[in-house]
């Protein structure tokens, strides 16, 4: 049951009805795992807290830098030095009491699996393709829906995978490109990018439907131009290929 104080703060978004009505019960009882507390984890996070995902797992081993603040609105100027997750998590409790906020300041590894086994769906927010890799395989292994993000520029990309069904990310990015130097993005990219995940995961946790199932939904903010991708699966993918036989 939603409390008096629920039903006010949702009351704007209970009322949506533009072919998704909000399950607002359905948003309680579920939990999200979020991998990276960054340009993306920001908006995703803020925006999940604010409709009401009853669990957020935030995941990040970084401390707070300066040349962060132009996109990573989690933080501010006095967290600098501090555990990304400490911040993340006052951030996040401040906009929603309401909901648990679970955070691991650790690398996304191994050590994590069991985390991810018990959401009902992964958001990545990661900036590295090793890393990706590694919920990827959380994805495949217990079946959670993975919602890939990823941003460069004025540029931004979301796709909803839901391996053995879909495409996995390995399908998408077969080669482990290692970034050798930081990544150039402009803030507010990094927060329409996030926006589309956060409206694609509260779709998805309320119908347990995505329209970006298996397709790659592309941006351009240059010229503002959107392209949309239908994926398939590559038979000789080294993560999911033997899944497919």
């Amino acid at each position: 049951m939603l409390s008096e104080n629920e039903l006010k703060r949702y009351s704007r978004q209970l009322h949506l009805d533009d072919g998704i009505r909000i399950d607002q019960e359905m948003l309680k009882n579920s939990r999200v795992m979020i991998a990276g507390a960054g340009g993306l984890g920001s908006p995703v996070s803020m925006y999940l807290a604010a409709a009401g995902v009853g669990t957020i797992v935030i995941c990040d081993n970084d401390k707070v830098e300066l040349s962060n603040l132009n996109r990573q609105l989690l933080h501010g100027t006095a967290g600098i030095g501090v555990p990304k997750t400490d911040s993340a998590s006052e951030r996040l409790t401040g906009i929603n009491p309401e909901i648990n906020i679970i955070a691991y300041n650790a690398d996304i590894s191994d050590s994590l699996a069991e985390a991810a086994a018990n959401c009902d769906l992964i958001i990545d927010c990661l900036d590295n393709i090793a890393t990706r890799y590694v919920i990827n395989d959380y994805s495949m292994k217990y079946r959670v829906p993975l919602l890939h993000g990823g941003v460069r520029g004025l540029a931004g990309q979301v796709s909803m995978l839901m391996p053995p069904e879909t495409a996995c990310l390995r399908c998408i990015f077969p080669e482990d490109i290692r970034n050798k130097e930081p990544i150039p993005i402009l803030g507010s990219t990094a927060g329409i990018t996030g926006s589309i995940q956060a409206t694609e995961a509260v779709k998805y946790l309320c119908t347990k439907k995505s329209s970006l199932k298996n397709r790659l939904l592309i941006f351009d903010g240059t010229e503002w131009e959107f392209t949309s991708i239908e994926l398939s699966k590559n038979p000789a993918c080294p993560a999911c290929g033997k899944a497919m036989n």
